[in-house]
């Protein structure tokens, strides 16, 4: 079993992360990543025609061809996304040489990092892992928690977040603050939201931290 430590990454921004393979699950892997910002590569002989499309309009940079070493100069970030037994060994010293993270499928002990079962929502994001042993479980649970953590969190932390600077401003009592924070969510929210009922959640808000703030909430 796998002993993980579980981290999300940020500002991959303009960082070069390389995608190999060109399959349905390539496409996932480089859409994530672009998501993040990432400046994305893709290697290998064919793509799916998203791939192709993203490829002509400068999306992300296609090496048409199967991985050579030299491929991943540069690289903070490597995903082999389809099992080539002949590149793998070569992929994961090279990654290693060049100091960057690797996820290979199905090949865990070629792997620095992988990759759960993700649920988003919005600013939300759960991510799920079974350290290994049992990855068809990790998605069972991902379903189940998306119809725990429905759309409507988006919503609800959208407006935690546009509260932050006004919060601060008017709660710098950190302890002060926390409590209020913690009242808001506890609240629930989340259900205003879901009936639609935007006055109701700005009535609520200002029952816990003062008719000022919301403004700042956008609500």
């Amino acid at each position: 079993m796998m002993h993980v430590y579980p981290i999300f990454l940020n500002d991959l921004a303009g960082r070069r992360c390389v995608v190999v393979g060109g399959g349905h699950e390539a496409e996932r892997k480089a859409q994530g990543l672009l998501d993040a910002g990432a400046a994305v590569t893709l290697i290998g002989p064919e793509g799916t025609p998203t791939l192709r499309r993203w490829a002509a309009s400068g999306r992300i940079t296609w090496i048409a061809r199967g991985y050579r070493p030299g491929d991943l100069r540069d690289a903070f970030l490597v995903i082999v996304s389809e099992a080539d037994p002949d590149a793998a060994e070569a992929l994961w010293q090279e990654a290693q040489a060049e100091k960057a993270l690797i996820n290979t499928m199905d090949d865990v002990p070629r792997c620095t990092f992988v990759a759960g079962s993700v649920v988003r929502r919005g600013p939300l994001v759960v991510s799920i892992s079974t350290s290994g042993c049992a990855p068809a479980l990790a998605v069972r649970l991902r379903q189940r928690l998306e119809q725990i953590f429905d759309p409507d969190y988006a919503s609800f932390l959208e407006m935690l977040g546009s509260l932050r600077p006004a919060m601060a401003a008017r709660f710098p009592d950190f302890e002060e603050r926390r409590r209020r924070w913690y009242a808001l969510v506890d609240a629930v929210l989340p259900d205003v939201l879901r009936a639609g009922d935007l006055a109701a959640a700005r009535r609520r808000v200002e029952d816990i931290i003062g008719a000022t703030v919301p403004a700042a909430a956008g609500t």
